[in-house]
Order: C-alpha cells, then sequence, then structure tokens
C-alpha cells in the first residue's frame, strides 16, 4: 500500500504522529486548512491552484485521519483543535486565515473564539456550531458504524487504508461519532460563536442535510462581521460538487479582506 510521506511533514503530538504540509514562503500570509471527518487533506485540494500564489498554505491531516495515526487518544473538536495549535505553533505562525469543512469549520470556530492564534478572516464549508438534544442529525451520526461506512462510502475507506500508516478504521469511526455526538465543552463551540471577532465567510449547500438552511443563516446572524453563501446544486461536500463555484467565492472573499493572516 502507498502510504508516501515524503511530501510532508510529521508532528509528534500527544501520542500521535501528525501529518502536514507546508507550501509557500513564509513571507505570503498562512492559511491553514482542516478536512472533514473521515476525510484527508486531498478532500481540499480544488482550492490550491486559485489560493497557492497569494497563501503559505498549511493542511493538516486530522488525529487519526489520512496519513495521521489516531494514537492513544479518541478524537474530539477540543483536542483536534489542541493538534491544530501545536502544529502552528511548531511552524511559529502566529496569524493565520482558516479554511475549514464540516468538523474542520467546527474545530476553526472553537481556534477562532478561543483566540489563543490570531485569526481574522476564516472560510467554513458544511459547518454548524452546535447540534441540539432534539436535532434529527443525532439519530443519522448514531447509526454510523464502521461498516456501514465502508458500504456507502467506498472510495473514501480505501483512500484511509491506502493512506494510514496505522489504520484501524472501525475505531477511528467510532470515536467520531462520539465527537459528532458530544455535548459537553469538548464538543461543539455553541454559544462562544458570538465571541468570534473577524471576517467570516460561511458556506452551505443547498441540500446539505447536516446543517440545515435555518440554521446556517441564524449562525450568520450570531456572528458578526460575517457573510453566508448557500450553494445551489449541492449537499455537504458543496465544495466538491460545485468546485468552480465554491472556488470563486473564497477566492473573491478572501481576496478582499486585508490582512487575512499574515505570518
Amino acid at each position: 500500500m502507498n502510504r508516501d510521506r515524503q511530501s510532508g511533514h510529521i508532528l509528534h503530538v500527544d501520542g500521535a504522529d501528525l501529518y502536514y504540509e507546508v507550501s509557500g514562503p513564509t513571507t505570503r500570509p498562512a492559511l491553514l486548512m482542516l478536512h472533514g471527518g473521515l476525510g484527508s487533506i486531498e478532500d481540499l485540494r480544488a482550492f490550491e491552484p486559485a489560493l497557492a500564489e497569494r497563501f503559505r498554505m498549511i493542511r493538516i491531516d486530522s488525529r487519526g485521519h489520512g496519513r495521521s495515526t489516531l494514537g492513544t487518544e479518541d478524537v474530539t473538536y477540543q483536542r483536534l483543535e489542541a493538534d491544530a495549535l501545536r502544529v502552528l505553533r511548531h511552524l511559529d505562525v502566529r496569524q493565520t486565515a482558516v479554511l475549514g469543512f464540516s468538523d474542520g469549520g467546527i474545530v476553526a470556530y472553537r481556534l477562532m473564539a478561543s483566540q489563543q492564534i490570531e485569526i481574522a478572516t476564516l472560510v467554513t464549508i458544511g459547518a454548524p456550531c452546535e447540534l441540539e438534544d432534539d436535532d434529527p442529525v443525532r439519530d443519522i451520526y448514531a447509526r454510523v458504524t464502521g461498516p456501514s461506512w465502508r458500504e456507502r462510502f467506498p472510495d473514501s475507506h480505501e483512500s484511509y487504508q491506502r493512506l494510514n500508516p496505522a489504520p484501524d478504521f472501525d475505531r477511528l469511526v467510532s470515536s467520531c461519532v462520539q465527537m459528532w455526538l458530544d455535548s459537553e465543552e469538548s464538543g461543539y463551540p455553541g454559544g462562544r460563536v458570538e465571541e468570534i471577532e473577524g471576517d467570516v465567510l460561511l458556506l452551505r449547500g443547498d441540500g446539505d442535510h447536516l446543517f440545515t438552511r435555518r440554521q446556517a443563516v441564524d449562525l450568520a446572524d450570531r456572528i458578526r462581521g460575517s457573510v453566508f453563501a448557500n450553494i445551489p446544486f449541492a449537499g455537504h461536500a458543496a465544495h466538491e460538487e460545485r468546485p468552480d463555484l465554491c472556488v470563486r467565492i473564497v477566492e473573491e472573499f478572501l481576496g478582499t479582506r486585508a490582512g487575512a493572516g499574515d505570518a
């Protein structure tokens, strides 16, 4: 199996080997890219051609995902936030813009609200800030298992098996399900999004079954300085289904925000 890591780097963090890639000179503004659950940095490649000339791009495979090992700890949004901070501090990045999809966007809300690192500009795709106790999405998440994911998304599982140096897919899925259902401090940022200061672009596919239009509009109202774009004819992974449109919107948004993450 091809688990080539030669194009990236490894940082050992609290029992796990985190894989990350950096491209572009340190003189450019930094852009941190965070992928979604059970995915990898490969899922955000569509943005690279348009943004590579403007940013120093930092891409992280989340703990247990892609080329990163799961190690001894389960994943939580708090854990993934801490991992991202460790990579940024290792690279001596003090300011950054962030692009996050789904779970990556949820982690990005936590990062921006915590103000542990300066984030002036944020783009999220399909990323809610909370999951209410009566939200029907809870039932969807609770039914996800390793076998059910393999059956429904065989390409996703094949990619994981090909990339991960210590694959344990069923454990990773179980850990992600716990994260998706987590109502504790280690989970969703919830009301803390109202503490976010900076420019925020919220993208959502019009057919996203995990993040309703009403939730997205409510979130946009709660975050000062936010812009909301609903992508037609797309679902949860709008950037994969309508890449040209999403890339154009993100490129314009970042291009009009001065100081979008000076490194």
